[in-house]
């Protein structure tokens, strides 16, 4: 295995000059080549070969990735199109905690999930986020995360074996819209609207592609680092999780079978724009980077009028 800083190759999910339809690639990370290994031939998306995984992996463990036919002027899209679950994760960095003003977790603290909803939240690493007429209102923010996406699936996995049911890590960005998430309501469990805050169109990029887990050597030594144009905001460590990756993985088989290629968003640290009151306007870039990962790029703009 490689350290995180070096993990070689992901795989893609591509369209390129050549045709439009998709297809998995391998590109080696800080490259901008993409080639397609024989036997990646005929699949049409990063998801269909986490859906293989078992039959592939071996061929995978064995490629350099430098070897396969060169895909000329490549456009990187989405990789998982679309994952049957998407869940995300509540408060999970010490960090996080601390400048929202919480103390901490007790020792009986179970990760919380939220969805989003695939086929609409999920974009890919260049695509842009959507915002709305109410985009001051709605305070967009950013939460630069690692995303852990499965092969096997599986119910009450347990945490020594969870990781053994990963395929591999990407870059996530939950954007949040803060300004509707608490409501005026009488009853108190309906104060906070998850579906309005986090269930946005556009509000997940993902991406560049899946790096295979056998490629890093410890997810739990991983630097997440945010820009927003060009200043850094963001600048965690996943060391700093509550609940490590195992952990999370196990504890979302107790709730819900998970499948291949279900995707579990780990939390973010620490410099989300709610914490100073900062948040994103049309025209704003943001980057999140996690070394041996991958790199989101972001552009925020105005959704047309229909």
């Amino acid at each position: 295995m490689t350290s995180p800083s070096t993990a070689n190759w992901a795989l893609v999910t591509v369209t390129s000059a050549a045709t439009a339809e998709p297809q998995v690639g391998v590109r080696q990370l800080g490259e901008t080549q993409v080639r397609i290994p024989g036997f990646l031939r005929g699949y049409g998306g990063v998801l269909d070969v986490v859906r293989d995984w078992t039959e592939l992996e071996p061929e995978l463990r064995a490629h350099d990735g430098a070897t396969g036919e060169l895909i000329a002027d490549p456009t990187i899209l989405l990789p998982l199109r679309y994952p049957a679950k998407v869940l995300c994760s509540g408060p999970n960095y010490r960090d996080h905690l601390a400048e929202m003003k919480q103390s901490g977790l007790g020792d009986s603290w179970t990760a919380y999930f939220f969805f989003k909803p695939p086929t609409t939240s999920l974009i890919g690493p260049t695509d842009p986020v959507l915002v709305g007429e109410n985009w001051q209102h709605d305070q967009v923010d950013w939460e630069g995360e690692l995303a852990v996406v499965m092969a096997r699936g599986g119910r009450d996995i347990a945490r020594g074996d969870a990781l053994s049911h990963v395929a591999g890590y990407c870059v996530a960005n939950d954007i949040s819209l803060r300004g509707p998430h608490r409501r005026d309501t009488p009853a108190a469990p309906f104060v906070w609207d998850w579906v309005a805050s986090k269930g946005a169109d556009t509000s997940l990029p993902l991406g560049p592609g899946i790096v295979p887990a056998w490629q890093i050597d410890d997810v739990q030594q991983l630097p997440i680092r945010t820009r927003v144009n060009g200043e850094l905001r963001q600048d965690g460590n996943t060391s700093d999780m509550v609940l490590d990756v195992a952990t999370m993985v196990a504890q979302a088989s107790e709730l819900l079978t998970l499948e291949p290629g279900d995707v579990i968003v780990t939390g973010t640290p620490a410099g989300v724009g709610a914490s100073s009151g900062t948040f994103l306007a049309p025209g704003d870039v943001v980057d999140v980077d996690i070394p041996g990962v991958g790199q989101l790029r972001n552009t925020i703009e105005r959704r047309s009028a229909r």
